[in-house]
């Protein structure tokens, strides 16, 4: 059978550090009678065994009294708690300030996001108006009331009106955006028929899908039961997952817009083949007018505003956005809205 080191003996001396420095300095033993302790204790190991603690050999050897060793620790343990007691004071009072500066910069923070909201909103209203001109004018001319206009004329003009309802579509987005930040997300909860509103939004993105040749999916039974959620707010999360779905995916690909229910839940997602998302970059997908590829020579156009308004539109409705990706294969963007009781 083994032996096994003993331990130290747990005495109050245990308990203070550099004891024999601060007997020194109290005077009451000299420099080389703490010497002579330490190579005596030293000498006084074997066996892997601890050797007795300072104090102990200092009385074996009469240079201190037990009375003189027990006043010494006591005033060093004082010492050690007075000292403790000061460094948490310092620490809660340093925590404080750093606490008010992080205030005091959350809030500045906070004015500054709210100057940015309302610079948004007022310029996007601002650029409203002079828009809906410009759409007017253009649909007087595209039904003749300025008179007949030749087959070339009556291109540019569709060109211009594409373009003037994409800029409209700019426009709103910036201004949902600015409500968003102002946390002025008004929900109109009502009983939603997914599959219905599921269909609506692959009508008005087939055209898109066809032109680019890639094969649009639809997954959502109509026998699923309603869901609570705000129609116009969720037509338009669904609308801007599958424009994305559609634009990261090349040609010969494939979207799909899944709706199935689990539980109580509503399980909803748009997945594609496309492009990918790094592993790495997942969580700059959310980040307002942000867009991954930031060149100026940048391949796919957009404000960077859509991901961030889903993120808004889902968190309010209680729920939030699963992405999944890998490079090259695609990704799906998921998450799950209450079924109507």
């Amino acid at each position: 059978m083994g032996t096994t080191s003993s331990r130290p003996q747990l005495t109050p001396e245990i308990l203070v550090p550099r004891l024999g420095d601060y007997l020194v300095e109290k005077g009451l033993i000299s420099a080389e009678d703490l010497k002579r302790a330490l190579a005596l204790q030293q000498s006084l190991r074997k066996d892997g065994q601890f050797p007795p603690q300072l104090g102990q050999v200092l009385i074996s050897m009469n240079l201190l009294t037990r009375e003189e060793l027990d006043q010494a620790i006591t005033e060093q343990i004082l010492q050690l708690r007075e000292a403790l007691q000061r460094n948490n004071q310092m620490l809660e009072q340093r925590v404080k300030e750093r606490t008010y500066e992080l205030e005091q910069a959350l809030s500045k923070l906070s004015e500054l996001t709210q100057l940015k909201a309302n610079f948004i909103a007022n310029i996007s209203h601002e650029l409203r108006t002079p828009l809906t001109h410009l759409k007017g004018y253009l649909e007087l001319f595209l039904t003749g009331a300025f008179g007949n206009t030749s087959a070339d004329q009556n291109q540019v003009l569709e060109i211009m009106k594409q373009s003037s309802d994409r800029l409209e579509q700019l426009i709103e987005d910036l201004i949902l955006f600015s409500t968003a930040e102002r946390g002025q997300i008004n929900l109109k909860i009502q009983p939603v028929h997914m599959a219905d509103l599921a269909k609506q939004a692959i009508q008005r993105v087939n055209i898109k899908a066809g032109d680019k040749k890639i094969n649009i999916e639809l997954l959502c039974p109509a026998s699923l039961p309603a869901i609570k959620a705000d129609p116009e707010k969720l037509s338009w999360v669904i609308q801007q997952l599958l424009d994305n779905a559609i634009k990261f995916t090349a040609a010969g690909g494939q979207v799909r817009l899944l709706c199935k229910q689990e539980g109580k839940l509503m399980h909803i997602g748009v997945i594609d083949t496309g492009i990918g998302i790094p592993q790495d970059r997942l969580g700059e997908l959310f980040e307002p007018f942000h867009q991954l590829d930031g060149s100026s020579t940048r391949r796919y156009g957009g404000t960077g505003l859509g991901l961030a308004l889903v993120k808004k539109i889902i968190e309010a409705h209680g729920s939030t956005v699963l992405v999944k990706s890998e490079v090259g294969k695609g990704s799906s963007f998921e998450f799950n809205i209450p079924i109507q009781s």
